[in-house]
């Protein structure tokens, strides 16, 4: 037996009372409407500069503080922590800026770059400097090292500003000044003229990451406390003279470089180094014994 078609009041849709359109009449399946949202269209704003004004607008009504709130137990922690070494380079010279990437294990430095070496005690709090240094500015960590005793890490940016401003940061938050720094201690240095063959090939053999000495050349060498301000007197002495870096050891309780040339650029490279490391600023502390 056939169906009845449906009477046309079945089908007669009617109005829905919430003005959201037309809905099936009662006793039919129920279809959602589709909602009538009206589109809007806003201004594409680079991600970067929106950051920024939203920041700046917080920042002129007071809402936006220069650094997020310490606890108090954290900030009785930062005031335990002893800044040894704090060293800015403004620009790393070619050979040292090559070694130091050879030893690194992060963001690799290139010629040119600035660079800031940081070096604190007890050695796990540096992982809470390197925190707020990265997270505060655009610099790159190139290496950080946690020791028995001291910890260090480098920082740097092809920007010097970044640098500076990562180096202003991490002195705020330890309540610290640049020359609150350990005053910076020669331990050894001295000029060996005429290197023989079988003192050049032993140097050559060890674990060194610069160039090979050659026979007949003059060796300088220089042993700081702390350990990170051999990386700034390689530096000066790189700017100083045509020599060819050896090897730099900036990690431990002393610094080690190790450097050769002529017996005119070693002079002239050695005395910039010892020059440029006794002329730093900072405090006088026990001095660490050798044994």
């Amino acid at each position: 037996m056939r169906r009845a078609p449906p009477t046309r009041a079945a089908t007669r849709l009617r109005a829905a009372p919430s003005g959201g359109g037309p809905t099936p009449a009662r006793g039919l399946p129920q279809v959602p409407s589709a909602s009538r949202r009206v589109p809007t269209t806003r201004p594409y704003v680079p991600r970067d500069d929106a950051d920024r004004l939203y920041n700046s607008h917080l920042s002129r009504q007071n809402h936006l503080p220069a650094q997020p709130p310490t606890r108090p137990g954290n900030r009785r922690a930062i005031r335990m922590i002893k800044l040894r070494t704090y060293i800015y380079i403004d620009s790393l010279q070619p050979q040292l800026a090559e070694y130091m990437a050879t030893v690194s294990q992060g963001f690799l430095p290139i010629p040119g770059d600035a660079c800031l070496w940081v070096e604190v005690s007890p050695g796990m709090a540096i992982h809470r400097l390197t925190d707020m240094a990265l997270k505060a500015t655009r610099v790159h960590l190139a290496q950080q090292v946690v020791e028995r005793a001291f910890g260090s890490m480098v920082i740097h940016q092809r920007d010097q500003s970044d640098v500076l401003e990562a180096g202003r940061i991490v002195l705020e938050n330890l309540g610290a000044a640049q020359d609150d720094r350990q005053k910076c201690r020669v331990a050894w240095k001295e000029i060996i003229r005429a290197m023989t063959p079988d003192h050049t090939v032993l140097i050559n053999r060890q674990n060194r990451r610069g160039s090979m000495i050659l026979p007949g050349q003059s060796m300088f060498i220089l042993e700081t406390e702390p350990a990170g301000y051999i990386v700034y007197a390689a530096n000066q002495a790189e700017k100083a003279a045509n020599i060819t870096i050896i090897d730099v050891r900036a990690v431990g309780a002393f610094g080690r470089l190790t450097l050769s040339g002529t017996e005119a650029d070693v002079d002239e490279a050695g005395a910039a180094a010892v020059r440029a490391v006794e002329n730093l600023s900072g405090q006088e502390r026990p001095v660490i014994s050798h044994h």
